[in-house]
């Protein structure tokens, strides 16, 4: 299968210098405890930066970088902006964004000076956790243009830590006769960015309740229904029908799924509206892998095929790769075997097409870790656990750690799988990674799937490494 073409990031290499990649990783774990960070960096984080593996680091690791060289910005240190990495491209905010007040921060100690002293620091081993981050900013806008805030709380934040307070959505309510502008149209499309930003980072639990609210603001520009221009009204449409599946992704992956199935549907009814073919392949892609989790195989097959067909004039192969796994999951889950691997081969043929200008923005997750877990889930349905397990763990090594929610997600698949094949040491062990992350990532679908890791090692309970896992799994309070 093909892969994205990784540009090796020659500035980080040169920053590096005459250091090897272990001595630099120390440097940088010393750094971040400078400023109160925990990042786990070791060599092969290094040699991935350096790759080009990583484009952008996380939060954790920027605030490190920052501080271990003053006055250069993530561009300077070869990486790329974030907003380009999470989605398509990266446009101008609409109004400006500022920070809350400092006093309402957790904010990191001031960097001592000397930052680059860390450089000199020698090998060491301990380990820590990667850091639990929310995105602080508010999206202000300006002049008389009335802001409803959407606030997105966290949870799983040590009790003995005071809480960070949430991120803020906000989406201009506009009052009669004012018409929707440019301003306007972008805090919509900015909202559905914070909240994928915000899910691939934690997880569902917590967003859910709160991201709807955005939506409401969302629907109520459509109804006033006073745009300037077509293209506006298209945007503001395509917008709103991206926030209710984003909202219906929260809801299914909390595990509302008849919530997930009205939000799905109200934005497939948008796109219908609007005749916008890229919002209803999105509809359809979210609508079978719901369908496929509410045990409506047949309907998960249908709508798949629906989806490919709207997706076709979009000149997009990685949609349609994405789309024909859903085929292939939802023909698992009915038994057929055939028409599983006809739609396997298909996805796998498409994705190795690469990528294309004509991607759309929310498939910034698809790539070579999904592809495999997709899969995985195919032949989980299938009854084929070895099988099952091979792919999931692809999936887990190559996935990125910024997106921790997905990382998560795969470890648990996987140890469900290895539990089911008969590998009991490795499933623990892979269960215990599950629950390293959990601090924060918040996700029902997560925590049912280490749930039923639990079960399936209760007969192995007496070995040391699974009793140890069924032990800390207990005492985590896990939701079944």
């Amino acid at each position: 299968m093909a892969s994205s073409r990784a540009v090796p990031n020659l500035a980080f290499r040169r920053l590096r210098a005459t250091h090897s990649p272990g001595e630099f990783a120390a440097a940088v774990r010393r750094a971040a405890r400078e400023i109160g960070e925990q990042v786990a960096c070791d060599a092969r984080y290094i040699g991935r930066v350096e790759a080009g593996e990583i484009r952008c680091p996380n939060y954790a690791y920027e605030r490190v970088f920052l501080h271990m060289f003053p006055g250069l910005t993530l561009q300077d240190l070869g990486f790329r902006a974030r907003a380009e990495v999470r989605g398509r491209a990266a446009r101008p905010a609409p109004f400006p964004v500022t920070d809350p007040p400092t006093d309402a921060l957790t904010d990191p100690p001031a960097r001592p000076p000397g930052g680059t002293g860390a450089l000199g620091a020698t090998s060491e081993t301990s380990e820590t956790q990667e850091e639990s981050d929310v995105l602080r900013r508010a999206f202000m806008t300006s002049g008389s243009v009335t802001v409803m805030a959407a606030s997105l709380g966290l949870g799983g934040v040590p009790a003995a830590a005071a809480p960070p307070p949430p991120p803020v959505l906000s989406v201009p309510v506009i009052p009669s006769p004012r018409r929707v502008g440019e301003a306007e149209v972008n805090a919509v499309e900015d909202a559905v960015r914070r909240i994928r930003l915000l899910d691939d980072r934690h997880g569902a639990d917590g967003l859910f309740r709160r991201a709807a609210q955005p939506l409401r603001a969302a629907y109520a520009l459509l109804d006033a229904g006073a745009t300037t221009r077509q293209s506006t009204a298209d945007r503001l449409h395509a917008g709103a029908g991206e926030l209710s599946i984003s909202v219906g992704w929260l809801a299914h992956d909390s595990g509302r799924l008849d919530d997930a199935r009205s939000y799905y549907a109200e934005a497939l009814a948008t796109a219908r509206i609007a005749g916008d073919q890229a919002l209803e392949a999105h509809a359809f892609s979210n609508t079978s892998f719901l369908a496929r989790d509410s045990g409506r195989c047949r309907e998960a097959v249908r709508a798949a095929q629906a989806g490919r067909r709207a997706a076709g004039p979009l000149g997009s192969a990685r949609l349609l790769s994405l789309l024909a796994l859903r085929e292939a999951a939802g023909w698992a889950g009915l038994g057929d075997r055939a028409g599983c691997e006809q739609s396997l081969a298909q996805a796998h043929q498409l994705f190795a097409k690469g990528p294309h200008d004509a991607d759309p923005e929310w498939m910034s997750f698809f790539g070579e870790p999904e592809l495999e877990a997709q899969e995985a889930l195919c032949h989980e349905a299938l009854g084929d656990w070895a099988r099952a397990a091979r792919h999931a763990h692809r999936a887990t090594v190559l996935q990125e750690p910024h997106f921790a929610r997905n990382l998560a997600l795969y470890r648990a698949e996987l140890a469900t799988y290895l539990a089911r094949a008969g590998s009991p040491d490795e499933a623990a062990a892979a269960g215990h990674q599950v629950l390293d992350l959990l601090d924060e990532v918040q996700s029902s679908r997560i925590q049912t799937k280490l749930a039923s890791t639990a079960r399936a090692l209760l007969p192995q309970r007496r070995m040391p490494e699974v009793g140890a896992f069924l032990e800390r799994h207990a005492s985590t309070n896990v939701r079944a």
